[in-house]
Parts: C-alpha cells; sequence; structure tokens
C-alpha cells in the first residue's frame, strides 16, 4: 500500500511500506545508532573566530524582482552574508543588489555555466569557507524562518557542534491568485500553505567539516566527512537522517522551517517553467505540477511575520 504521508510530513514520493521498506528502516535505525556514536567522537565545534558566523549562498537566474525581498528579509532574520551567484541574467539585477555590494553585505560571483547549480555551490564552499562557520544552500523562493529562536544565528549558536543541520520546507501554495501586483512582497501575500511539512529541505554546512562526495545533489542532502569518515546530516530536530525519506522528529512544532515560495500566483508561475534557469534547459514542471503542490495549501503560516515591516 502506498502511503503519502505521516503525522509530521507529506512524503515528496509515496512510499510502498512492505516488506523490503521496513527491512531498510529497521537496517537504518541500526546505522543511526553507529552513526550517533561516530558523531560524538568527530564532532567539532563551529568556529567562532571567522569574519561571519552564517552565511547563505544562492544562484539566480533573472530573478531581480525577487532579490531585494529575499536579501532584506534574510539581513534582518539575522543572516551574517550571502554569496549570490549570477548565472547569465539579462534583467536588472545588478541594480537591485548594488546598494548590499557597496556595505559588503553580499558578494557577487559571476557564475556562466548552464545548469551548474552544484558545480556553483561547491565553488562557494571551497572558494568562502575560510571566512564562514556555517553555510546554508537555498534559493531565492526560500526564507529561513527561525522559530524557537531570536534569529537564524542564535539558532546556530545553539548547534554549534553538529556537522550538517537538513531544515525542512514548509511549501506555501498560490492564495488562489491568477494574477498579482509584484511589488507587492512575496511574503505578505502568500500565507496559505500545507497542513504538514515536505520530507524535503536544503542543509547548512559546518565549515571545519568537509563536503562528502557520497551525493552529487549536496544541499537536500549534505554529507560531510571528517578523515575518511562520512556523517550524514541531522534535521534541526537533532535527528541524524542518513536516507532522505528517513525523518525521525520527536517534536509537533520545529525550531526552524524554510518557507518555500514554490508557486506564487498562477502566471508567476507559469513564467518561470517557460524558461530555462540554474537548474534546467527546459524546466518539466507544468500545471500538473501547480496543482499537486497547491491542492495541500488548506492551512496558514505567519510566523514570518516577526521580521517582515509592519
Amino acid at each position: 500500500m502506498l502511503i503519502t504521508e505521516d503525522k509530521h510530513f507529506i512524503f515528496d514520493k509515496p512510499r510502498n511500506e512492505n516488506f523490503v521498506y521496513k527491512t531498510k528502516y529497521g537496517i537504518t535505525v541500526m546505522q543511526c545508532i553507529g552513526y550517533k556514536v561516530l558523531k560524538t567522537i568527530l564532532r567539532k565545534k563551529a568556529s567562532n573566530d571567522k569574519k561571519y558566523y552564517v552565511s547563505i549562498c544562492g544562484i539566480f537566474k533573472d530573478e531581480a524582482l525577487y532579490l531585494k525581498e529575499w536579501i532584506e528579509y534574510h539581513k534582518k532574520a539575522g543572516v551574517d552574508h550571502i554569496y549570490l551567484y549570477n548565472n547569465n541574467s539579462t534583467d536588472n539585477y545588478l541594480t537591485v543588489i548594488k546598494p548590499y555590494l557597496e556595505e559588503r553585505y553580499v558578494d557577487l560571483i559571476d557564475w556562466p555555466q548552464n545548469q551548474a547549480q552544484m558545480e556553483a555551490y561547491h565553488d562557494c564552499f571551497n572558494r568562502f569557507r575560510n571566512e564562514t562557520s556555517w553555510l546554508g544552500f537555498i534559493d531565492i523562493d526560500e526564507f529561513i524562518v527561525p522559530i524557537e529562536n531570536k534569529s537564524v544565528k542564535e539558532y546556530f549558536k545553539e548547534h554549534a557542534y553538529e556537522q550538517s543541520i537538513l531544515i525542512y520546507w514548509k511549501m506555501f501554495g498560490s492564495n488562489d491568485l491568477i494574477h498579482r501586483d509584484t511589488k507587492r512582497p512575496v511574503t505578505k501575500d502568500f500565507t496559505s500553505c500545507w497542513y504538514k511539512y515536505d520530507d524535503i529541505g536544503k542543509c547548512f554546512i559546518n565549515t571545519e567539516f568537509e563536503i562528502s562526495n557520497k551525493q552529487r545533489i549536496l544541499h537536500h542532502m549534505l554529507w560531510t566527512k571528517r578523515g575518511v569518515f562520512n556523517m550524514p546530516p541531522v534535521n534541526c530536530c537533532g535527528k541524524i537522517c542518513p536516507r532522505d525519506w528517513y525523518n525521525p522528529v520527536d517534536r509537533d512544532v520545529f525550531p526552524i522551517q524554510i518557507n518555500h515560495y514554490v508557486l506564487k500566483s498562477y502566471d508567476e508561475y507559469m513564467s518561470k517553467v517557460n524558461k530555462s534557469d540554474v537548474m534546467f534547459t527546459q524546466n518539466p514542471k507544468g500545471e500538473e505540477h501547480f496543482r499537486r503542490h497547491d491542492k495541500p495549501s488548506t492551512s496558514t503560516d505567519f510566523t514570518i511575520s516577526k521580521f517582515l515591516e509592519k
């Protein structure tokens, strides 16, 4: 029987909880015991001596419309610095980010390679790991929202000994908007969201560790390496997650989340999928994807409002 959700998550991919799955699950539970011991032995505190404590890396293509809100939000939410990779944009992105370049809140790197998002992330880590203690990899439609802490920085200060941390997506819908005044903030116009978390998210890495080559798509499930040992991430609830389908949690309210405004209005969504981006030459997502992601948006979430202008 295919299972599409559990108590806390809507699954990105339905699961067949048959004998094979249950066997793999049991093996994973046993592996986590070993990883927990290894984690204790290899743990290393994130440095307090680097230029920045927590930074984010984002790659964009023709997203000038959304950059200012995204940068301003994370500045208020307690992110120390942003590394932005420009992937052949032709809009007025430079005009938008110029003030942040001048105040040195943003570093801009031109990245002309097509569909090379993972390569950009690796470049960012290798180039800037010595100046930031934590580095996260997120998109321009993703906003990090601390729930139990006053800031993003405070959350990571409290988890300084973790190797990498997976923060789950809270998926936001279209609010039944076909058209929208795009001069208005995304974070205010879209408050309808899934009634549970997505079981996918994005990762931050403690830069005292290396990035493991265990997985190519590093931002969803970022394994780290120290010496010859590979370590899976922990999730935002502190539980080890060696599989992308294994997401143990022991609480109903998560301490931090990533608001993922994956759809926005119908017009904005269709405009996005009808052009190439940093990942796809031809975006495979269409109207079915829109409907499937909008349908579970039967709840609302205003947590982000504490960082927004009144």
